[in-house]
């Protein structure tokens, strides 16, 4: 695919009747009294089944505030969090989202092998920790296996994690975020420590998962390539007290070749992103 048919706007995917995230007039104050930090001003969101949300703005603006909510880590100091029409911290509701996770440090355990790693969600997530003893070496390693091969990492599965560079580990902690087929996959700076070519592979091995997968996706980074690359829609957010300045839709038709990166619609996002988050720390300052 040339630049030139990548500009070429994709016709706009039909929303379900029930966004899969909802936040509603959610604020986040730390502390109390004169003391009080207030991290995350009024914000609402909604994120529809299937999609692709980057979060940009200021250090400290409550990317991961954000992600650490939708997860249920912690809950707001106002409004409403919902996730498939349940609200955090409601025992009582639904059955919970199946969530998948991966950070900027990959976290694998050094003495698990690479295989071994990427099964672990699968011993302790419901409904397939009930089946981990039968299906562990067979089933379940098979399914390992077969993630690991569309990362590029096929015959590293008995290798240890210090035996891998850092680009080999972020893919498979990439499977291990991906392993139990999670519903949301929350990405805070997962790229964010490798050098340029790396962290440009992983973009395209991202996009082929999520392609593949419909896996919705919540990705938190400081690199705004990286967002007009991977994402559906980039929220742009203000410094302290944070709170979402504007919501820019990304119509780059998929798959997205990295050559789409240096076409002008794109530099002119990136440029226009940069532009918004600059202001943005300018009024805070």
């Amino acid at each position: 695919m040339t630049a030139e048919t990548a500009l070429v706007p994709a016709a706009p995917a039909a929303s379900p009747a029930r966004p899969l995230i909802t936040l509603d007039g959610v604020t986040v104050r730390f502390g109390r009294g004169t003391a009080a930090v207030q991290a995350l001003a009024e914000t609402s969101l909604t994120v529809a089944a299937g999609d692709f949300i980057a979060l940009v703005g200021p250090s400290g603006c409550g990317k991961s505030t954000i992600l650490r909510l939708v997860s249920d880590l912690m809950r707001p100091s106002s409004g409403r969090v919902l996730v498939a029409g349940r609200e955090a911290g409601d025992a009582a509701a639904a059955e919970p989202v199946r969530i998948g996770m991966a950070y900027q440090n990959a976290t694998l355990l050094p003495w698990l092998t690479i295989r071994q790693n990427v099964m672990l969600p699968l011993k302790i997530v419901p409904p397939f920790r009930a089946e981990w003893r039968r299906k562990r070496r067979t089933e379940y390693r098979d399914r390992a296996d077969a993630l690991l091969a569309q990362v590029g990492l096929k015959g590293f599965g008995d290798k240890y994690p210090w035996q891998l560079s850092g680009g080999m580990m972020q893919r498979a902690n990439l499977c291990r975020a991906l392993i139990h087929d999670p519903t949301l996959l929350l990405l805070d700076e997962p790229f964010g420590a490798l050098d340029q070519f790396t962290r440009e592979e992983l973009w395209a091995v991202m996009q082929e998962l999520w392609a593949t997968r419909g896996t919705t996706v919540l990705l938190v980074t400081h690199d705004l390539r990286e967002a007009a690359y991977l994402a559906n829609r980039i929220c742009v957010m203000s410094a302290r007290p944070g709170r979402i300045l504007e919501d820019c839709p990304v119509d780059f038709p998929r798959p997205r070749p990295l050559d789409l990166t240096f076409a002008p619609d794109f530099t002119a996002l990136v440029q226009r992103l940069r532009a918004l988050i600059v202001a943005a720390r300018a009024a805070a300052a």
